[in-house]
């Protein structure tokens, strides 16, 4: 990943985030655009993290001269200024300043994207319109709460998810959280239903699928 910012305080702060993600590895650090440019023809990066204010041109103006995948970091707050970086082909748009788990969020949902999208792959409709949603669900919280469930045990059942090594059943994260199988399934559905999980059929000895579900936003 490139990391580009006319401020060399920012630059190295959004690295030390993406520093942090399973994954994720910063091969450049650019202040302008022609070191951007420079830096992603010699390292070829998947992604770019770019600033739009740029000392020689505005980060949307090279976005697409990149040979990557964007996301655009920007102070600017009007609408055009959004509309130019999504027209330039910018896959995301973040308002500066920002914690670190936006951007963390950001890269797991690219993540998600970038498998989904695997370059071996044939890809239906379907496919496609799920790969794009993962992209919005860094939007969203990581345990989305639907009326009449549990904060606490929405964020348990992700957190048993995200840890785990392997796609999980029901009953296993019951097991782990105690509440009973049915009320996790009911928290996995949300989750499946909201995009943060992925549910697969696993046949068992019986020869009788079991419906299992593993964390999109894990490497």
């Amino acid at each position: 990943m490139l990391v580009v910012d006319d401020d060399f305080r920012v630059a190295d702060l959004h690295a030390s985030y993406v520093g942090k993600v399973d994954g994720f590895e910063v091969v450049g650090v650019a202040h302008t655009a022609t070191e951007a440019l420079s830096l992603a023809e010699e390292r070829s990066p998947d992604l770019v993290l770019l600033d739009e204010y740029l000392p020689d041109a505005p980060g949307s103006g090279i976005a697409g001269r990149l040979g990557a995948a964007v996301i655009v970091v920007s102070a600017a707050e009007d609408a055009p200024a959004v509309r130019r970086a999504l027209a330039a082909g910018a896959l995301n748009y973040v308002l500066k300043p920002f914690p670190p788990q936006v951007l963390v969020d950001r890269l797991h949902a690219f993540a998600r994207f970038w498998r989904m999208l695997d370059a071996d792959a044939q890809l239906d409709q379907t496919a496609v319109d799920r790969a794009l949603q993962s992209l919005r669900a860094a939007d969203t919280p990581a345990a989305v709460v639907r009326k009449g469930r549990s904060p606490v045990t929405a964020e348990a059942i992700s957190d048993v998810l995200r840890t785990a090594d392997d796609a999980l059943t029901a009953q296993d994260v019951a097991d782990a959280t105690g509440v009973s199988r049915a009320t996790a399934q009911r928290y996995l559905s949300d989750l499946a239903r909201d995009g943060r999980v992925q549910l697969t059929l696993r046949y068992g000895s019986t020869g009788r699928p079991e419906h299992c579900f593993e964390w999109l936003g894990r490497r």
